[in-house]
């Protein structure tokens, strides 16, 4: 089994003191501290690498008062798997609909995407890394998974159709094609910087966002070619000092 790295240890959990009326809250406050371990645990390690006893080590409890909590592996995954996916809709989702409905939210979703890829690119991603790991195999923490990406996915493709309904994006768009390019750049993102750890793969990603939006933009041509380069260039600025204020 894989070695858990010292930056994911985590202070023990006490345990909850019996007989008092604030048992069931201390139980609930228990388990979501060894989710909380466990999440820090799966992303450097994968969902498969998760176990009870991996788990006991860092917290400090027993297998049995681990298991109790979960009653099986499979259950603590997929527990994992929706506290991640909790946390990206916290991150990601709800932060941009402040933005007004067109392509000002679709861009607010895919900067708050960019922003939190530019962490995973040190942590690591449970969508992806799961992806890998439960891809030729059936049952729950696969359905899980899937399910939490999917509604993601559902989110991204409300955005492109109310770009099309606001006339921000062509009536010929393909929801499906566009979604599809987009995500792609994230996981081309992860691939280069993460794996192949390509200099500048953070820039590209912003720029070929917004080349992306140019060629599905209902707006004159002359105007998209002229704002986009602006735009991606903004972003580009942006994500270049986060990565350097993480460094």
């Amino acid at each position: 089994m894989s070695s858990i790295p010292e930056s994911r240890q985590v202070t023990r959990i006490p345990r909850a003191r019996s007989g008092t009326g604030r048992a069931l809250q201390k139980g609930q406050q228990t388990k979501a501290a060894i989710v909380e371990a466990a999440l820090g645990l799966a992303t450097h390690i994968g969902l498969e690498g998760l176990s009870i006893g991996a788990l006991a080590d860092v917290t400090g409890m027993s297998k049995s008062g681990v298991f109790a909590h979960f009653g099986s592996r499979e259950e603590l995954q997929i527990s994992v798997i929706r506290e991640y996916h909790t946390r990206f809709e916290q991150e990601v989702f709800y932060p941009a609909m402040s933005a007004p409905r067109g392509v000002a939210r679709l861009s607010a979703l895919f900067d708050n995407w960019m922003k939190r890829t530019s962490i995973e690119i040190d942590s690591g991603c449970i969508y992806i890394s799961g992806a890998v790991e439960f891809d030729d195999r059936t049952g729950p923490v696969r359905d899980a998974l899937a399910s939490s990406v999917l509604t993601w996915h559902a989110a991204m493709r409300r955005a492109i159709e109310q770009c099309k309904v606001l006339e921000e994006l062509r009536a010929d768009t393909n929801a499906e094609q566009m979604l599809f390019e987009i995500h792609g750049l994230i996981l081309a993102l992860h691939y280069e910087a993460r794996f192949l750890q390509t200099p500048g793969s953070m820039g590209r990603a912003v720029q070929g966002f917004h080349n992306i939006l140019a060629r599905y933009s209902a707006a004159m041509p002359g105007a998209a070619a002229t704002t986009a380069p602006a735009a991606a260039a903004k972003r580009r600025k942006v994500f270049n000092q986060t990565t350097t204020s993480k460094e």
